[in-house]
């Protein structure tokens, strides 16, 4: 199995966080699966297997993606706030759903950019970049949506603070009420602002683990340092999150 993430075209960098390819050649053991964990972005995928191309919306809980066969993925992946521009729609409509690409009217002609991604002759970095010129000719014709100065400005608190800074303190800071934000980021994020920290939270706590058996890890150290107020509230995050304790997920070396 292999996952390699490439920079996006400086003009997109604004709204896609990377492009992406993955490879798993199945024939695994039966029900096997490969763990997807939240992280806060919406990706588009386009796959060999036969599947046509669809979106993911905000994830609130890890998937188990069958590993059975052989699949090829490109995709594209929006940075927090960003997807909406593209598909044109309430992100929250999305939110733990994955819909097909032909949903969305504001991508344009995703059809044909599907018909011309699995032809015989060209790899997934070519493959990338037409993935990649299709998102590029979608930029004149983005999506206008109200409130994307307010959601940058409490994205940018919430990423700058790794997800520690909370909700009462950030709409005193934006000077909005908790109600209002809420209702923004719905819209525009997929998430309610205090899922979308908590989520950031969790995600900075399974980055800062080490290798399986190269150190012992404090687990409370681990939950003050990542913004949670103790060591059970980090529990609670990663049975939600990747249906698992803190230690299984550990021992099962992040897959």
């Amino acid at each position: 199995m292999y996952y390699e993430e490439i920079p996006p075209h400086p003009l997109l960098r604004r709204y896609v966080a990377c492009l992406w390819r993955s490879g798993s050649p199945g024939g695994g053991q039966a029900g096997a699966t490969h763990r997807v964990l939240p992280d806060n972005c919406i990706d588009i995928l386009w796959q060999d297997s036969g599947r046509p191309a669809f979106a993911v919306g905000m994830m609130t809980r890890a998937i188990h993606v069958p590993l059975a066969g052989p699949v090829r993925t490109v995709a594209a992946r929006f940075k927090p706030g960003a997807a909406g521009l593209f598909l044109g729609v309430p992100l929250h409509e999305l939110t733990d759903l994955d819909v097909a690409v032909t949903e969305f009217r504001a991508l344009g002609d995703v059809e044909r950019l599907a018909d011309v991604l699995w032809r015989d002759g060209l790899d997934d970095a070519g493959r990338l970049r037409l993935i990649e010129q299709h998102l590029l000719s979608r930029l004149p014709s983005l999506a206008p949506m109200a409130g994307p100065s307010l959601v940058g400005a409490a994205l940018n608190a919430l990423d700058s603070s790794g997800g520690a800074l909370r909700v009462d303190a950030l709409v005193e800071r934006l000077g909005v009420s908790r109600q209002h934000l809420a209702a923004q980021f719905r819209t525009h994020v997929g998430l309610s602002p205090k899922l979308y920290a908590r989520i950031l939270r969790f995600r900075r706590a399974t980055d800062a683990l080490p290798q399986p058996g190269l150190a012992a890890v404090d687990w409370a150290h681990l939950a003050l340092d990542c913004g949670y107020f103790d060591q059970s509230h980090l529990i609670r995050d990663f049975r939600e999150f990747a249906d698992s304790t803190p230690e299984g997920f550990h021992l099962s070396n992040r897959v």
